[in-house]
């Protein structure tokens, strides 16, 4: 790819100049560009964020994380139903016995019979 570049007048015009020579993958005001994949219930929260707010998906996720990560870390006893995982993040705690998989299997096999 034979491109000429002029020289740069402004750190807008550099920044797009350096994106284009070294491949980044920012915009214009240097936020960054990422696909991502959600779970359909993620999806849904942000998009009907995003609606309300009437603003742009991206900067609904945007905002959804910085309130997490500014939020009040909640005491473990806060509830009887919450407890944290092994990251740190409040998980709802199992209510009942745990079934395994070898537990279906075997009630899936007598099933057969």
């Amino acid at each position: 790819m034979n491109t000429i570049y002029e020289p740069a007048s402004s750190s807008v015009h550099r920044a797009e100049l350096l994106a284009q020579i070294f491949g980044a993958v920012h915009t214009v005001d240097m936020r960054t560009r990422a696909n991502i994949n959600l779970d359909n219930d993620a999806y849904s929260v942000a998009t009907a964020f995003a609606a309300a707010r009437g603003i742009a998906l991206g900067a609904a996720i945007s905002e959804l994380i910085r309130r997490t990560e500014q939020a009040p870390e909640l005491p473990l006893d806060a509830s009887p139903k919450l407890k944290r995982d092994r990251h740190g993040i409040l998980v709802v705690k199992a209510a009942g016995p745990v079934i395994t998989s070898e537990m279906a299997k075997e009630e899936s096999e007598d099933d057969l019979d």
